[in-house]
């Protein structure tokens, strides 16, 4: 059988990952049921232990009721509520393809998931199921970039699998949308990333990414098939280390 390249990740997906397109917001089933068989497939495939942070993105961010006037703490719990909706849409799509899923959340609601339990999170991953982590860290003011790195760090995971979703496949100099001339990174150093502004992820992640020897490899998650490709080693996307 053929093996991931490691040994047990965490993947980042962001809410609007899950959006329907046609609108923008919203949960579109098509793309996370072929999310969820691509991770499937990786963990039957590759002998891979996966987690997934995913964001809230599609349904709402804090940030943007917070410059409406919300009072940020309250908007970024709507935010980590949003997260969980996502959370339980992915789980449902996972287990529908046979996949044995757990989500957990920072937050305990103990109706409809279990509360994060970091050795738990680890003995269901050994197990062979996947676990997603939701409603962020539970603190308002952090990002769920920021939980995908601490909860990366707290399970011991070798490498952050940040899923672009826009038609970007990696970290370039510029945006590639609007420099034609912009260039795509193989590899590039944490300091770079900072130096440079490069949107990664936010810079609390990143800092944290660095401090803790954790690297990232920035890859487009939207194309079939390119999870596998990723995990099996192909020169995917760009890794920050």
């Amino acid at each position: 059988m053929a093996e991931s390249r490691w040994g047990r990740v965490l993947l980042k997906l962001s809410g609007e990952a899950f959006a329907d397109s046609s609108i923008g917001s919203g949960i579109d089933a098509v793309v996370v049921k072929r999310l969820a068989e691509e991770v499937a497939d990786a963990v039957d495939a590759l002998s891979v232990q996966i987690a997934i942070v995913v964001g809230g993105g599609n349904i709402f961010r804090g940030l943007k009721g917070a410059s409406r006037g919300m009072d940020r703490a309250t908007a970024d719990n709507m935010g980590m509520l949003a997260t969980v909706i996502n959370a339980l849409a992915l789980q449902d799509a996972l287990e529908d393809v046979g996949q044995p899923t757990r989500v957990q959340t920072a937050i305990q609601m103990s109706q409809v998931a279990e509360p994060y339990i970091r050795r738990r999170a680890t003995r269901h991953l050994e197990k062979g199921r996947v676990v997603i982590f939701a409603a962020g860290t539970g603190n308002p003011y952090f990002t769920t970039d920021t939980t995908a790195a601490l909860r990366a760090a707290e399970i011991e995971a070798d490498v952050i699998l940040k899923g672009t979703h826009s038609g970007v496949d990696g970290v370039y100099s510029a945006d590639p949308k609007l420099d034609k001339d912009a260039t795509r990174f193989d590899e590039i150093p944490f300091m770079d990333v900072v130096a440079k502004g490069l949107r990664v992820m936010d810079l609390t992640a990143i800092t944290f990414c660095k401090d803790n020897n954790l690297p990232i490899l920035v890859f487009d998650v939207m194309t079939p098939g390119n999870l596998r490709r990723a995990l099996a080693g192909e020169a995917i996307g760009t890794l920050v280390q």
